[in-house]
């Protein structure tokens, strides 16, 4: 996916290479490929290729970014209902085949609970993090009567 003038979109990277992988990833995931599968096409990283969506993302607002914003917001929206089933269902202890008694009544087992809490909660932070609800915030500060302008940085976008 091209601008309007036929370049390539401008990552952080600022190389052309750079940009290329990250159209080339952005397209492979707006047809559905998964992370993991767009990687082995294109000969990166999971991790890269996470990376070079993101800065399409963010230095992209055009038609196609917010289609993929939107497939993304749907695939959190599932992985979201399915994680609040886990919570939901009583689990129990087993060991070796069997339910695990206490006092004649099946052992309650949390683990997957909470499990599906913090997956809930890694779901929220990515839909923030995919809204830009995480943005830098601005502070004022004022030093012996000179006042600063300080900008939150988020470190993982610079790894």
């Amino acid at each position: 996916m091209t601008d309007t003038a036929g370049t390539l979109p401008h990552t952080r990277g600022n190389t052309a290479q750079t940009g290329a992988e990250a159209l080339a990833c952005f397209q492979l995931r707006l047809q559905g490929l998964t992370l993991a599968a767009i990687a082995t096409e294109l000969g990166l990283s999971t991790a890269t290729v996470h990376r070079r969506i993101e800065a399409f993302l963010t230095d992209n607002v055009d038609p196609a970014a917010d289609q993929l914003r939107r497939l993304e917001l749907a695939r959190l929206d599932d992985l979201q209902a399915k994680a609040y089933r886990v919570m939901e269902t009583t689990h129990y202890v087993v060991d070796k085949g069997s339910v695990v008694l206490w006092q004649d009544e099946p052992l309650v087992d949390d683990g997957p609970v909470l499990q599906a809490i913090d997956r809930l909660v890694r779901i929220s932070e990515r839909r923030a993090k995919l809204l830009g609800l995480d943005a830098p915030v601005k502070q004022q500060v004022e030093v012996n009567g000179l006042r600063y302008e300080i900008v939150g940085i988020d470190l993982e976008r610079l790894t």
